[in-house]
């Protein structure tokens, strides 16, 4: 079974994490509260520009350990914008929905 990739998305922040649900636990994690994703974005957490950012970490965590396929999880939110800009990013990274 694939991992799940969760997607939260607050007024300013977006968070992105992979669960295994087979055994309860995340496997990677990434959100715009990171040291080095908010120098990445040079601090505005609240724009399709640090969604992408997240997305393209998360992905890049993935592969590194030999993750290749997720299901895609946007815990409700609309596949518009911010969401959107992170799930594209993920795929342009080589992450697989």
């Amino acid at each position: 079974m694939c991992p799940r990739l969760a997607v939260f998305r607050s007024a300013n922040h977006i968070y992105a994490q992979a669960i295994d649900d087979e055994a309860c636990a995340t496997i990677a994690a990434a959100g715009t509260t990171e040291k080095e994703i908010r120098e990445a974005i040079k601090g505005h957490t609240g724009n399709k520009k640090a969604a992408g950012v997240v997305g393209k970490v998360i992905a890049e965590r993935l592969l590194k350990q030999s993750v290749s396929s997720v299901v895609f999880d946007r815990g409700g939110f609309l596949y518009h914008g911010r969401i959107q800009a992170l799930a594209d990013a993920a795929r342009e990274s080589g992450l697989k929905f």
